[in-house]
C-alpha cells in the first residue's frame, strides 16, 4: 500500500489558505458573511484538489498498465457523507480540523452541513460502499457502476406514529464530490420490434428497431483509498431524454406534452426501487435496471476498445463484472446482444466471453427477493433480450441439463430460466447462475443454503462454481471516522496500523481483564451514549438516561428481521413493571431505526405499533424510566454513525436461514456492543470469533426452522401455552395504546396467529426473553460487561471488508494490485 505523503505534509497554514481561496474564488463570498454551507463547500473544494489529483494519477496508471479491473454492478451505494471519510483516508483530518478551528469554526459542526448521498436503502448498498472503499485501499483497479438517483429511497418522517415518505432531495443545491462527464454519455434503447434478416449466404441476423432512446449521463464520485493510495471511481448514470424538447409541439400550444418525453426519461433515475405493485411500476423498475446495465457495459467496452480496438480476444482477461444480487442480471443478455448483433460474433464465442466475465453474488433466500419478470413485459420492453434469454435457456437445457439428466422433463422445468405456467416469467436468479463463472453467498451458513436449498441441481452441474465470501465492513468509516475516541484508544492498545490491518485487534484480547483498560473503554462508551442522548433529545424531544443499557435494532423494516419480536419483549417488560412496582431490571433504552418500503403494509404497521407503544411507555410515570422506546426518524448512514458507537446491545434477531449475512452485526460488535442474535448469517461466524460466552445466542437454528415447517408449525400452540405471551398479544387488540382507534394494532397479532407466523416469532419468543435476561445480568457487573465488549472488538479482525475483497480477488476476480505513480 502506497502512502500519499504530500497530502499528509500539508501544513495547517497551507490548508487555511486553500480553504479561504476556495471560499473567495470558487464560492464568491467572504469570511465575514459566509454561511456554514459555504464554509463546508470551501473545505470540500480544498480537499478535492488532492482527491482529483489522485484520481487523475490512478486513471493514468491503470491505462498505462492496461490493468485487469473489476466492475461492480449494484443498484445501491449507501455512501453516507464523504468529507470525514475522505479526510481520514487522506490522512489530514486533524490538520484540517486545526485549520478550521483557527478560522474560528468547528469541523464537526460543518460536517453536519453535508447531506447523505441518497443512493441506497440498506445493507446491500452499504456493503457496496465498503467494498469500493477497500478496493481503492488495496490498490485494486475497480469501477463501481450504479444509478444517479435524484431522490434515492425517501426521507422518512412520522405523523402520529405513522411513516410518511417525502422526497430526499440530497443534491438540490449540487454536490461537491461528484463531477459530470458529458464526454462519456451513452444512449440506451427500449421497446420497439425485432426484424429477422438473411444475407445471400443464408446467414440470419437480428435487427432491433427501438421504439425509444434514452440518454445516460455519467456522474463520477471519486473513491479515496486509505492513506490516499488509489482513487477509484463510482460512476452513476442519470437518465435524460435524447431529444431534449419538442419545440413544434410547444409552439402549437402543447406546453405539457412538449416536455413529456423529457419527464418520462428523467423518471428512470428519479427514485430507488419505484413501487412495483402496479404494472407501470414494474415496467419502470425493469427499465431502470436495464438502463444502468446497458450504459455501464457500453462504458466498459468503450474503454476496452481504446486500448485494444476491435480485438475481443483479451476482453475476458481484462474485464470482470460482479453482479451485486439479481438487479443487474439483465446485463448478461445485453452483453450477448452486443457481441452477437453488433460485433457479429458467433453465439458460442460470445457465450464463452460472457460466462468468463460475469460473477454473481446472491444476497437472499427469500422467494420474493429473487427477481422474476413477466415474459410479456420483458418482450414488450426489451424484445431482442427476450429472444436472447430464450436461446440461452434452450441451449442450457439441451447442452447441460439433458446431458446430466437425460429425458427428465421435470428437471428441465425446475432448472429452466423460464418459469412456465399461465403467466410465464423469467427467473433472474437462474439466469445469473447460468451466465456467471462464479456464484457466491455472503456468509458460511448462507452459502451452504444457496447450494442445498436454492440451487442444489445447479451445484450438481457446476460444483466448482459456488463459493463463499463472508461480508465485511470498512473499519475506516465504522470505527476511525465515526468513533474517534475508540479509534484513539485502539491506537494506544494495539498500535495505529489496525485501520488497514484489522486483525491487529486480536491483541486487545490479552488486555480484556485489565481493569484500567476496562475503565477507559467504559468511559469512551459512556461519552458516546451522552452524545447519542443529545441527538435523541434533538430529534424526538425525549430525554433518555445515558447510564441505561442502549439496546439497538437498526436495519430495514421487514418481518424476517423481526422488529416485532423486539416489540413483544418490550410489551412483556412493560406489563411486568405495571404488575410489580418493585420489578428489578437495569434501565434500558430501546432504540430503533428503520424504513419500511412504501408498499409494504405490515412493515409500516409494525413501525406504527412501536411508535404508539413507545408513546405510552415513555409518558407513563409508573415505569419510573426503567424502559424507554425510541424510534429515530429517517435512518441513514450519518445517523448510524451516531448510534453505533453508543450501542451496548446489538439486536440481530432474524429468523435463522433468512438473513444472508448482515453487516450491522459487524459494525456494532467492532464498536463494543454485545450481540443478541439467532444462529443466522454472520452471527454464527461472529460467535466463532468472539466465543459463545460473549454473545447471547437464542432460538431455532436453520435445521430447527426447517423441522417446524416440515412437521407443521402452529403458532397458536405457543400463544395458548405461554400466559405472558398471550397477554401481550391480546393487549394489542384493545384500546390501551390507541384509545381513539381500538384494535388498531391488532394486525400484528393476526399476522402471528391467523396468517401462520411465517418467521417463527412466537416459536423464538421464550428463548429471546431468556437471552435478554442474560444481557441484564451481564450488564450489572461493569467488569464482566467491559471484558465481553473488549473481546468482541478483539474478535472482529475477520470482518473487515479488506478481507472480503481479498477473498473475492483470490476466489473470483484474479486481480493484481497496481501501485499508483506519484506524478
Amino acid at each position: 500500500m502506497t502512502t500519499r505523503e504530500p497530502d499528509q505534509a500539508l501544513s495547517v497554514d497551507d490548508l487555511k489558505e486553500k480553504i479561504l481561496t476556495h471560499l473567495h474564488v470558487s464560492l464568491g463570498t467572504d469570511r465575514n458573511k459566509a454561511s456554514r454551507q459555504a464554509w463546508w463547500r470551501a473545505i470540500c473544494s480544498a480537499v478535492n484538489e488532492s482527491v482529483f489529483d489522485g484520481l487523475r494519477r490512478t486513471q493514468r496508471t491503470h491505462y498505462k498498465e492496461d490493468t485487469r479491473a473489476v466492475h461492480y454492478f449494484s443498484v445501491e451505494y449507501l455512501m453516507g457523507r464523504l468529507l470525514s471519510s475522505n479526510l481520514h483516508n487522506l490522512g489530514c483530518y486533524q490538520a484540517v480540523a486545526d485549520a478550521v478551528e483557527q478560522l474560528g469554526l468547528n469541523l464537526s459542526d460543518l460536517e453536519e452541513q453535508e447531506e447523505d448521498m441518497a443512493l441506497g436503502n440498506g445493507g446491500l448498498g452499504r456493503l457496496a460502499a465498503c467494498y469500493i472503499d477497500s478496493l481503492a485501499t488495496l490498490n485494486y483497479p475497480a469501477v463501481g457502476y450504479g444509478i444517479h438517483y435524484e431522490h434515492g429511497l425517501f426521507q422518512q418522517t412520522f405523523q402520529d406514529g405513522r411513516q410518511i415518505e417525502r422526497p430526499d432531495s440530497w443534491r438540490e443545491y449540487g454536490n461537491p464530490w461528484e463531477i459530470c462527464r458529458p464526454e462519456s454519455i451513452q444512449e440506451v434503447a427500449v421497446y420497439g420490434r425485432v426484424e429477422t434478416q438473411h444475407d445471400p449466404n443464408g446467414k440470419m441476423t437480428k435487427i432491433w428497431h427501438p421504439g425509444r432512446t434514452i440518454k445516460g449521463v455519467p456522474w463520477d464520485i471519486p473513491v479515496v483509498g486509505y492513506n490516499g493510495s488509489s482513487v477509484n471511481v463510482l460512476r452513476l448514470w442519470e437518465s435524460r431524454a435524447s431529444d431534449f424538447f419538442n419545440w413544434d409541439v410547444f409552439n402549437s400550444g402543447g406546453y405539457i406534452d412538449a416536455a413529456r418525453e423529457n419527464v418520462e426519461a428523467e423518471t428512470i433515475s428519479m427514485v430507488l426501487y419505484p413501487n412495483d405493485e402496479t404494472d407501470r411500476g414494474k415496467e419502470l423498475r425493469l427499465i431502470q435496471q436495464y438502463f444502468f446495465c446497458s450504459c455501464s457495459l457500453k462504458d466498459i467496452i468503450r474503454r476496452y476498445k481504446r486500448a485494444h480496438g476491435d480485438d475481443w480476444s483479451q476482453f475476458s482477461e481484462q474485464v470482470v463484472i460482479q453482479l451485486n444480487d439479481t438487479h443487474p442480471a439483465i446485463a448478461i443478455p445485453e452483453l450477448m446482444r452486443i457481441l452477437v448483433d453488433r460485433a457479429g460474433m458467433p453465439w458460442e464465442e460470445a457465450w464463452d466471453i460472457c460466462t468468463d466475465v460475469f460473477a454473481y453474488t446472491n444476497h437472499t433466500l427469500l422467494p420474493e427477493a429473487l427477481e422474476t419478470w413477466s415474459v410479456a413485459m420483458l418482450s414488450k420492453v426489451l424484445p431482442r433480450h427476450m429472444e436472447i434469454i430464450e436461446e440461452i435457456d434452450r441451449r442450457f437445457l439441451v447442452e447441460e441439463v439433458e446431458i446430466m439428466w437425460p429425458g427428465d422433463e421435470g428437471k428441465k422445468r425446475e432448472l429452466s430460466i423460464l418459469e412456465n405456467g399461465g403467466h410465464p416469467r423469467v427467473r433472474m436468479g437462474h439466469l445469473s447462475v447460468v451466465g456467471s463463472f462464479k456464484v457466491n453467498g455472503v456468509a458460511a451458513v448462507h452459502s451452504n443454503l444457496v447450494k442445498t436449498d436454492l440451487f442444489p441441481d445447479m451445484v450438481k452441474l457446476w460444483p466448482d462454481k459456488f463459493v463463499n465470501v463472508t461480508n465485511g465492513v470498512t473499519p475506516r468509516r465504522w470505527i476511525k471516522a465515526c468513533n474517534p475516541r475508540l479509534a484513539t484508544f485502539l491506537d494506544d492498545q494495539v498500535g495505529d496500523n489496525w485501520p488497514a490491518h484489522l486483525e491487529d485487534l486480536k491483541k486487545l484480547k490479552a488486555k480484556a481483564d485489565d481493569k484500567a483498560v476496562q475503565k477507559a473503554f467504559m468511559e469512551i462508551k459512556q461519552q458516546a451514549k451522552i452524545d447519542l442522548a443529545s441527538t435523541i433529545r434533538h430529534l424526538t424531544g425525549i430525554q433518555v438516561n445515558p447510564k441505561a443499557i442502549f439496546d439497538v435494532q437498526i436495519k430495514r423494516l421487514h418481518e424476517y428481521k423481526r422488529q416485532h419480536l423486539n416489540l413483544l419483549h418490550i410489551l412483556l417488560l412493560y406489563r411486568r413493571i405495571l404488575q410489580n412496582p418493585d420489578y428489578d431490571i437495569h434501565p434500558r433504552v430501546f432504540i430503533f431505526g428503520a424504513k419500511a418500503a412504501p408498499g409494504y403494509h405490515l412493515a409500516k404497521e409494525i413501525i406504527y405499533a412501536i411508535n404508539k407503544v413507545g408513546e405510552k411507555i415513555n409518558h407513563d410515570r409508573r415505569v419510573r424510566n426503567l424502559i424507554k422506546v425510541i424510534f429515530l426518524p429517517n435512518y441513514r448512514v450519518s445517523l448510524a454513525e451516531k448510534i453505533i458507537p453508543a450501542a451496548d446491545v446489538s439486536e440481530q434477531i432474524s429468523t435463522a436461514g433468512k438473513e444472508a449475512s448482515g453487516t450491522g452485526n459487524m459494525k456494532l460488535s467492532m464498536n463494543g456492543a454485545l450481540t443478541v442474535g439467532t444462529l443466522d448469517g454472520a452471527n454464527i461466524e461472529i460467535a466463532e470469533e468472539v466465543g459463545e460466552d460473549n454473545i447471547a445466542i437464542f432460538g431455532l437454528d436453520v435445521d430447527g426452522v426447517k423441522a417446524l415447517d416440515r412437521d407443521g408449525y402452529n403458532s397458536r400452540d405457543y400463544y395458548d401455552n405461554n400466559e405472558e405471551l398471550k397477554a401481550v398479544l391480546d393487549w394489542l387488540e384493545g384500546s390501551y395504546f390507541t384509545p381513539s382507534n381500538p384494535g388498531e394494532l391488532a394486525i400484528i397479532k393476526h399476522s402471528l396467529l391467523d396468517h401462520g407466523d411465517p418467521y417463527k416469532v412466537l416459536a423464538d419468543f421464550e428463548g429471546y426473553v431468556a437471552a435478554q435476561e442474560k444481557i441484564d445480568g451481564w450488564y450489572r457487573d461493569p467488569s464482566v460487561w467491559a471484558k465481553k465488549a473488549l473481546i468482541n472488538i478483539a474478535g472482529m479482525g475477520k470482518f473487515s471488508s479488506d478481507r472480503s475483497i481479498q477473498d473475492y480477488v483470490r476466489q473470483v476476480w484474479k486481480l493484481e494490485p497496481c501501485n499508483i505513480a506519484d506524478k
